[in-house]
Formats: C-alpha cells, structure tokens, sequence
C-alpha cells in the first residue's frame, strides 16, 4: 500500500450557482472559489451558467477553454457531476412528479421519454469527461425499491432482487460508456438511492458484474444520518471508493424524533447536515485512512446546512479542508535508529544458520 496525500481543497459549485454575479458564469464563480483558497471545482453539468454538457462531449476546443477558463485563477476541474440526471435513470412511478422537474422541458410528463434522455446524458458525461481528461464522474443511481425501503407491508418474495436487476440493466450499457472513456463511475452512497448503503451497493455492484467502473463517492455525512459506521465503511469499501465529499452531519435522537425525523423541516430533524466542524464526522480519522490507504482523488466540500449562511461554509470549509489533508511521509519517524539492512545479522539474531 503506497500512501497518498489528498488533493484539494476543492468545491462542488452545485449549491453555490445561482442568477447574480458571482455565481451565474463559470469565470465568476472560479474567481469566488480561488479567492477562498480552493484549488479545484467539481462542476454540476445540468447548470447551463456554469457549463454545456452536449458541447464538451462533442467540442476538445470547449473543454480547453473551460479548463483555461479555471486555469486562470489557478484551478482545476475534479469531476463533472450528473447527480440529476443519473437520478432520472430509474424512478419509481411514485415520484415521477416530484423529480419530473430535473429532466428538459420536451420530456417532462413521459417517463420513458425522461428515462432515455437521462440515459443521453450519461453517455454525453462519458464523452466529456474523457475530452476533459478526468478518470472519475460523480452521479447517483436512481431508485426504483426506494419506496420499499422499510419492510411494512412485507415485501414480496423477489421484489427487491427484480428491482436491482432491473437497476443493472439500465446502467450496464452506461458503465461500458464510462469504460471506454476511460472514466469511474462514482455513485453518491445516498438516502432515496438504491444504493444507499453498503449492503445495497453490494447488491448493485453483483447484479453488473462486478464492473470495473461501478464506483463510489464516499460522502460520510449520509452515514452518520443513517448511524451506520462511517468510519468502518472506509475499511470495507477501499477499493471501490474513488470520490470523497467533504460533508458534516450530527444524528441526535431525541423522545420525538430520530432516523426517519417525523416529516419535520431539516432544523427540526434528528439527523442534520451541517458545515464542517459543526456536525459529527470524524474527519481526522477519515483524512487519515484514505492517505494511508493511497486515496488518488480530491477532497471536495460539499455544502449542505440547515443553519449557516452558505458564503460562510464554504470560506470555512476551505481552511478545515486544507487543515485536515495530511501530506504523507517518505521515511520512517524512527529511521534515525535504524541500523541499516544486513542479511547475515539478520538470521545470526533470529539463531539460524548462516
């Protein structure tokens, strides 16, 4: 295992893009971001402000521009994300008019139009993602045994496996896309996926195949909601894990409310994002395993929080990002004693013979 330092600080610009200056262009919004010390950008590639999916799949000159475009104020892009539209890959019918809202105009109220669209735009994001030269893309899954998530009224027999094998029909040809660009997918371990946890990632990844690119985005604020150890998670899934959001949470039960937080707004909810340092990830113990465990990619904050102003998370979140990232060390802290490789003396004091 070679250690690795993390790269970053780095920020998601979804939650931060918006109508006015200095979030409505991408030049703007590098500009805010390197002001903060951030040194790369992870670009939602649905937000026409900031980004044109169907140009960079087609267009080396665009991609150019939009890396010198970020180049300029000392940036670099870290993934594109296509959280929404990898949404629209699969959606149960129960929420057809809730996420109809993330698909284009033309293909709103036809969910198999919608369906074949998303599809689209995963096989653009491979494109661009190899014409930016990147090697990991951010998305979620979809669901369609989401609604079925707690077991009353029991589940029957086979519902769930018909559901992840459907799940895996549905992005096979999407990973073979990816594959041949060259490119992870990273799946957002999320609630309202379904793959939401470690046992249901499994389940994907053995429904696919095992493939390659069937990758993870490891966001340990979506753990600690669920009390599910988010820690351990870095142990179990290392080899899969080729993204990290950089995101706080605090779960605390009360006598009212606890995991599923009774229909309350987010600041009334037991479980709560909030920006970092003020939830309860352990984030020196994360930083520290995925540097041990040779981690390639970028630490990226992800602002979520129900209680502070989003400016002031994310010019927070860079300095504790920069503060967590450990460069790793090339020798031994105790090399000062070492007394140098002998063979001979080596087996003279384990007694063997020379």
């Amino acid at each position: 295992m070679t250690m690795k330092t993390i790269k970053g600080p780095a920020i998601f610009l979804a939650q931060f893009a918006g109508d006015e200056a200095p979030f409505n262009t991408l030049e703007g919004i590098a500009a805010w971001a390197a002001s903060l010390g951030f040194k790369g950008v992870q670009i939602p590639s649905w937000d026409a402000r900031l980004f044109d999916l169907a140009k960079a799949a087609e267009s080396r000159a665009y991609c150019e521009d939009v890396q010198a475009t970020l180049a300029k104020h000392g940036l670099a892009l870290t993934e594109l994300s296509t959280h929404l539209q990898g949404q629209l890959v699969a959606v149960h019918p129960a929420y057809d008019a809730a996420f109809d809202g993330f698909a284009a105009p033309e293909v709103r109220g036809n969910p198999a139009a919608r369906q074949e669209w998303a599809m689209g735009q995963m096989r653009l994001a491979a494109r661009a993602s190899r014409n930016l030269g990147l090697n990991a893309h951010a998305t979620f899954s979809g669901a369609l045994a989401w609604p079925f998530v707690y077991p009353w009224p029991q589940r029957p027999a086979g519902l769930v496996e018909t559901a992840f094998g459907e799940l895996a029909r549905r992005w096979r040809p999407l990973l073979d896309a990816f594959d041949e660009a060259g490119v992870d997918v990273c799946y957002e371990i999320h609630p309202g996926e379904d793959l939401h946890d470690g046992a249901s990632f499994e389940m994907f990844l053995d429904a696919v195949g095992n493939h390659p690119r069937a990758n993870i985005l490891y966001d340990p604020s979506h753990f600690v909601l669920q009390a599910l150890d988010h820690v351990a998670f870095l142990d179990i899934y290392r080899e899969r894990i080729r993204m990290f959001h950089v995101k706080d949470a605090e779960f605390r039960p009360t006598g009212r409310v606890g995991v599923y937080g009774g229909f309350q707004p987010w600041v009334d909810r037991a479980g709560r994002f909030r920006s970092l340092g003020d939830g309860q990830v352990d984030f020196k113990a994360v930083f520290s395993k995925l540097a041990a465990f040779g981690f390639e990619g970028w630490a990226v904050l992800e602002w979520e929080c129900c209680l502070k102003h989003p400016e002031d998370g994310a010019r927070e979140g860079a300095r504790f990002i920069a503060d967590h990232i450990i460069r790793v060390t090339e020798k031994a802290f105790d090399d000062f004693a070492s007394s140098g490789a002998d063979e001979a003396a080596n087996r003279r004091m384990l007694g063997l013979a020379p």
